[in-house]
């Protein structure tokens, strides 16, 4: 690969998850994108391309956070893909520097989730109603609703059911088991400042608190908050004519994988988080030239305790159908042999939707470059970060160090 085809992220920044009830979705943004912008030592001049990521904001958002940054005339995609949505940023800003528009790129993701409730797959709540009349309304109405008839498009139904069906399927699994899982991750969190929950929980807590969707208690499921996160993409030709303390702390984009599903009979019906996260890990490893085996640390969407379990199988960190005995190894702790979710996760970093996908890549890069302070993984080389939204989009991203 020529410098001219290889992509590194040369700034990045998330600001802290949690409740802002005094900033809006173009404050937080401006903050991310600033800080990313002064993490890599350029301006809103050199950027060639803004992609920006948000959900249930008012629409157009990229275009009003140049208001506040810098309007430069370049070109600006607003993207919207479920919570993959701030990965598809990243991935559309890599994208026009690969296509030779531009050398150098700016991603942001942003959302005010806090008080949001346990959405839907569709970004609402739940069923509507339950009338015994048919009443035919648009495309899947003009069948019949399937929440509740035949499984559920709730997001803590949808992932409970994932993590019972990997149980039926492999064994091994109980509600104990998936609340240690969360048991980890707040553990973990309690090393990081700008997670929105950073108390350690017991397991005690964790299994007596109110049960959302069986396994899933509250502390299981991700925590909707309020953030931002952006980054900053440069080409590899570009990054040689900058400074040596730059090109020390770029980090490389060894693999940037976007895939949706593919068709099934299923997946018509209830969402399948599995096939496309398989999908995407695949080619990751292939884009990247390395293996499960070279991962010194993964950021993954452990929306709920359960997509954790499910997704050490889907990305290759255990052999098909181990991702219990993976769990019970102590493998993805923080000092076992794939530290998994270092951050805390989504269940206590939090889960504003659009910033996600940007913010596991974040956690990657300050391990790489050494700057992860407390919970810093020691010798650090190579990261996976992984984000799923259902409808459905997964995007799978590996990070190398820099060797400069």
């Amino acid at each position: 690969m020529s410098a001219s085809d290889e992509i590194w992220i040369l700034g990045i920044h998330m600001t802290k998850f949690g409740k802002y009830p005094d900033k809006d979705v173009v404050d937080l943004a401006s903050e991310a994108v600033l800080a990313a912008l002064a993490d890599a030592g350029v301006t809103m001049a050199d950027i060639g391309i803004l992609a920006a990521g948000n959900l249930m904001g008012p629409g157009g958002i990229g275009q009003q956070i140049q208001k506040q940054v810098g309007q430069t005339g370049i070109p600006v995609f607003n993207v919207s893909n479920a919570c993959a949505t701030g990965a598809t940023a990243l991935r559309t800003a890599i994208m026009a520097i690969k296509a030779g528009e531009c050398d150098m790129g700016l991603a942001v993701g942003v959302e005010k989730l806090s008080g949001a409730g346990l959405l839907g797959a569709g970004g609402g709540g739940g069923k509507k109603g339950d009338k015994h009349v048919y009443e035919p309304s648009g495309r899947y109405g003009a069948v019949a609703g399937t929440d509740g008839r035949i499984g559920t498009q709730n997001m803590p139904g949808t992932f409970a059911q994932i993590g019972m069906e990997y149980g039926h399927k492999y064994g091994g699994t109980s509600f104990e088991l998936f609340a240690k899982i969360s048991e980890k991750n707040h553990s973990h969190s309690t090393l990081n400042p700008l997670a929105a929950y950073t108390k350690k929980m017991t397991l005690e807590e964790i299994m007596g608190d109110m049960m959302i969707a069986y396994p899933n208690t509250r502390p299981m499921c991700s925590a909707n908050c309020d953030g931002a996160a952006a980054a900053v993409v440069v080409s590899g030709a570009k990054l040689k004519t900058l400074s040596k303390e730059q090109q020390k702390r770029a980090v490389k984009v060894s693999a940037s994988i976007l895939t949706s599903d593919p068709w099934q009979e299923a997946c018509q019906v209830l969402p399948d988080v599995n096939t496309l996260t398989k999908s995407a890990a695949k080619q990751a490893y292939e884009q990247a030239g390395v293996g499960p085996d070279d991962l010194d640390l993964v950021e993954l969407h452990d929306c709920f305790a359960t997509a954790e379990l499910v997704h050490y199988d889907n990305l290759q960190l255990c052999e098909e159908g181990g991702a219990v005995d993976f769990f019970n190894s102590g493998a993805p702790w923080r000092d076992g042999k794939t530290p998994v979710n270092v951050s805390g996760g989504l269940q206590s970093k939090g889960h504003p939707i659009s910033a996600t996908g940007i913010a596991n890549i974040w956690e990657i890069c300050h391990h790489l470059r050494g700057e992860a302070g407390d919970r810093q993984i020691e010798g650090a080389k190579v990261g996976l970060a992984h984000v799923i939204g259902l409808g459905s989009a997964c995007g799978v991203h590996i990070l190398e160090k820099s060797a400069a």
